[in-house]
């Protein structure tokens, strides 16, 4: 008696079963699952990695490595992108850039597109160090390469040092660019005592003649003037940096100021990517 429930599930299993094989008698054209269709891949994980398949569709390009990246085409166009405040992680990926295209091909010119607002942001808050530009600008003269530099969108403060400071003859802007000139700007120090503010107020002075002893020699000015003309902000259009000594000459379409590019054969040949 213990079993009978059991015993009625079974019976009740058995007359549905019957059931399904007096239906398939009544209605033999009823569908069925097609043995001939391909099922999707199977997918197999192990030791907690993600899954992998293990049969794929025939696919006609098939990456054997990861396509490259928007910086990585950049570089191979011996084109480094300034397009942020000069804050030490901008700056550590442009020193490392142009010492790296030295080591590829020392014969061969590094374009520097700068499209930045220097140590400050775009309100003026100051966000990094003005030895932040002068690193970059040390770089640019250690290197044997020549720098050609391109403003591209705004250069302020030590980034338009940096746009003065390319080759002479091999520095542009684009027609709608715009360049400024600005004093070192202090960031807020909060509660210090006297001596700290003038040690402060020293090293910040530094900073400004060696920004000033730079721009010098790039435009070919005097410190006097330069100071003069840096009491506030100057604001430069490409025509007039033209005339300031900043820059050499003007972007136009038609106008080519880099080398030529590899095709998009010979980039996927590179990357591993196969064409079946």
């Amino acid at each position: 008696m213990e079993n009978r429930p059991f015993l009625l599930f079974l019976s009740t299993i058995s007359a549905a079963a019957a059931q399904v094989g007096h239906d398939q008698q009544r209605f033999p054209d009823l569908w069925t699952p097609d043995s001939s269709v391909a099922l999707p891949p199977v997918i197999e994980a192990s030791s907690g990695a993600p899954g992998a398949a293990v049969s794929s569709g025939g696919d006609d390009h098939k990456p054997r490595t990861p396509p490259p990246d928007l910086p990585s085409l950049l570089l191979d166009s011996r084109i480094c992108y300034l397009g942020m405040p000069l804050v030490p992680a901008v700056t550590e990926l442009i020193i490392a850039e142009m010492l790296y295209l030295q080591h590829k091909d020392r014969t061969k010119p590094i374009y520097l597109y700068i499209n930045s607002t220097g140590t400050t942001r775009a309100d003026g808050e100051t966000v990094g160090f003005e030895t932040e530009g002068t690193a970059i600008y040390d770089t640019m003269c250690f290197v044997k390469n020549e720098v050609h530099t391109v403003g591209v969108g705004v250069a302020i403060g030590q980034s338009c040092m940096l746009l003065s400071a390319g080759a002479k003859g091999k520095r542009f802007m684009l027609e709608h660019a715009t360049a400024m000139l600005h004093q070192p700007r202090v960031p807020p120090t909060g509660q210090r005592q006297a001596i700290e503010i003038q040690i402060k107020w020293m090293e910040v002075l530094a900073q400004k003649q060696n920004m000033l002893n730079i721009l010098a020699r790039t435009t070919g000015h005097s410190v006097e003037k330069l100071d003069r003309d840096m009491q506030r902000p100057l604001y430069m259009q490409p025509k007039d940096a033209l005339e300031y000594g900043i820059i050499d000459g003007i972007v136009t379409p038609e106008k080519q100021i880099i080398d030529e590019v590899k095709s998009a054969d010979q980039w996927d040949k590179e990357a591993g990517l196969v064409k079946r």
